[in-house]
């Protein structure tokens, strides 16, 4: 084939044979790999390429001349447009396939694991109306209406929406009736080209056991006439809603929090119950978005770990203590290590109100506190951001050689990386890695590994 049969815009007809780790359809023609978001493996379709490389190509969906066996009908009528849900074109038994696969093939191909024991992907109990935490940017329609919603796909262009099939449903209300109580406030939306305006996001939480709310607006700046008399009217109105805040952010930044929150009406927390446990939870504290999902995840891991409560446990990354807490209990000692502060104090908090007296949590990089631990652990537990460990962490691990390492992680990439590093040599070995679906209806997949020190 000659280079002008690959230009951009040119109509190209192929069969779809697998997913990406981002959630597009892959297909080839003319030997070359074609990425096409909304397919599935399984589709013949017609392509409009839309970039073009000498390897590689992105494409637009334009005809489906054959559908294949795992396409089904989307849940949200806005479903091709908007940029908050990849899957839900497909059937949700292949979904998890599709994960369980995504995690093989990093653990291959980037871990360089020939047969890597991954167990089937945990499914969640239902893929839609789980997300316990929304957060919209705003914005204002060409005939002055405010709008929230999702970015459409690869763009910046916003798709409103008054609610969203794979939230917890009880957020719906608050969605479409905020956009309208804004509007007639007259507050002026945020301008991310010109840096003006005041309103940038909305984001809504709920506790999925306790059914508490909390409300915040992120703003530019705190200057919002009439918030404290719509936050009081936003809490009569709506019961379960137990606060109202307002997050500052003053930067030119995709960030969606900013580092100051005011309460501005109720209090500045919802409590949900995890584990048997219960929790304080801020607006920008960090909580897994499926609370039955991770809850399950976490038996498995104290099935695994089968502790004898002897134990000293480190928890890295350890954020609010979501699985300090409950790991705590089964152990002899417990040390918790997060960057954030706030986060550290909200752990301290957490222990506190549970009477769990055996843990202590130390606000830091992982990387600085890690290799000046006055403890010995037994078990280490690392739930690192998307970007993984810092190399210093996995060499800290390799000198301390901890007899137990229990690796979550939200990036399969990340994932292999770091295990490649720990069992290099046969210094660790994995015995088993569980995918989690804590985001039905996207390519996203949770997994833990448990690797065990090899001799």
């Amino acid at each position: 084939m000659t280079q002008t049969l690959w230009q951009q815009g040119k109509l190209i007809e192929l069969t779809i044979t697998d997913l990406s780790d981002t959630g597009d359809g892959v297909g080839r023609w003319d030997q070359r790999v074609v990425f096409v978001p909304d397919t599935v493996p399984g589709d013949r379709v017609v392509v409009r390429l839309t970039y073009v490389k000498p390897k590689y190509a992105h494409g637009n969906l334009t005809q489906l001349l054959q559908s294949s066996p795992y396409r089904v009908q989307p849940s949200c009528i806005v479903a091709d447009k908007c940029g908050g849900c990849q899957w839900q074109h497909i059937s949700y038994e292949y979904q998890l396939e599709a994960k369980r696969n995504q995690v093989i093939q990093a653990l291959q191909h980037i871990g360089g694991f020939v047969q890597p024991p991954v167990d089937r992907v945990l499914a969640a109990p239902s893929p839609l109306g789980y997300r316990n935490k929304a957060t919209y940017p705003l914005d204002v329609s060409r005939t002055g209406q405010v709008q929230a919603g999702y970015y459409q796909k690869r763009s910046h262009q916003l798709i409103n929406l008054n609610q969203c099939p794979v939230q917890d449903s009880r957020l719906n209300p608050l969605l479409a009736e905020v956009k309208q109580d804004i509007q007639k406030q007259g507050w002026e939306i945020y301008n991310e080209q010109r840096h003006s305006g005041f309103l940038r996001h909305l984001s809504l939480r709920i506790g999925r056991r306790t059914g508490e709310m909390l409300l915040t607006l992120v703003v530019k700046d705190w200057n919002l006439p009439g918030i404290k008399n719509m936050a009081d009217f936003w809490l009569k109105r709506h019961p379960h809603l137990v606060g109202v805040c307002l997050n500052r952010n003053p930067s030119r930044t995709n960030a969606i929090f900013g580092d100051q929150t005011q309460c501005i009406a109720g209090i500045p927390y919802l409590r949900e119950q995890f584990s048997g446990l219960e929790f304080q939870v801020r607006p920008d504290t960090f909580f897994q978005v499926y609370t039955e999902t991770a809850e399950a995840l976490l038996t498995i891991i104290k099935s695994e770990l089968n502790f004898q409560g002897n134990e000293v446990l480190v928890d890295t990354y350890c954020g609010i203590g979501t699985l300090t807490l409950p790991l705590a209990q089964q152990v002899y000692q417990a040390t918790g290590l997060e960057v954030q502060p706030e986060a550290v104090e909200q752990a301290r908090f957490n222990a506190q109100i549970n009477n769990i007296n055996n843990v202590n949590f130390m606000a830091g990089a992982v990387e600085k506190l890690l290799p000046h631990l006055e403890v010995t652990p037994d078990v280490v537990l690392l739930d690192p951001p998307r970007k993984g460990c810092d190399r210093s962490v996995i060499e800290t691990l390799l000198r301390l050689k901890p007899p137990r390492i229990v690796y979550v992680s939200c990036k399969p990439a990340t994932l292999a990386r770091d295990l490649k590093l720990l069992c290099q040599n046969g210094v660790y070995t994995i015995t088993r890695v569980q995918p989690a679906d804590f985001f039905p209806e996207t390519a996203h997949v949770e997994t833990v590994a448990f690797i065990r020190l090899s001799y």
